[in-house]
């Protein structure tokens, strides 16, 4: 969910370093696993230009096991806030609770006495996690 959170901001929070944070070259991934001497343990990263392993990672974490190739691409160094990672860990609880019934196309429903109406926005719509969390995640967002 991190990801498309980060994809939803338009903001990736590049390191601000002399290479602006883009590490461009030819990479090798070997027994899953890339040498990036310059990030941190459990720093997170982007990849780029990759045929198997283009997306978010994060630098170190043995669950997220990278397919074996050698590319020609980029390396982004981000330093995600943790505020927008816990962020992203409320959204994925949320999804969990809501996400079906939130992308369900009834809006109201009645029976044996009981009824409701589901919130929707102003095109009929049911809240999506983006609206729903608009207002937080806007003082994230690049334009």
């Amino acid at each position: 969910m991190l990801e498309q959170v980060l994809t939803e901001l338009r903001n990736w929070f590049r390191v601000r370093d002399a290479h602006g944070g883009v590490y461009p070259g030819t990479y090798t991934v070997e027994n899953g696993k890339i040498a990036l001497p310059f990030l941190r343990e459990g720093q997170y990263y982007r990849v780029l230009g990759s045929v198997f392993n283009d997306g978010l990672h994060r630098y170190g974490d043995e669950t997220d096991a990278l397919r074996d190739e050698t590319f020609d691409g980029s390396v982004w160094a981000l330093a995600v806030p943790r505020a927008v990672i816990d962020l992203a860990e409320e959204i994925t609880a949320w999804q969990t609770k809501y996400g079906n019934a939130a992308q369900s196309p009834y809006q109201s429903e009645s029976f044996g006495g009981y009824s409701y109406t589901k919130a929707a926005g102003a095109s009929g719509a049911g809240g999506t996690w983006q609206s729903v969390f608009a207002a937080r995640l806007n003082a994230y967002r690049k334009i």
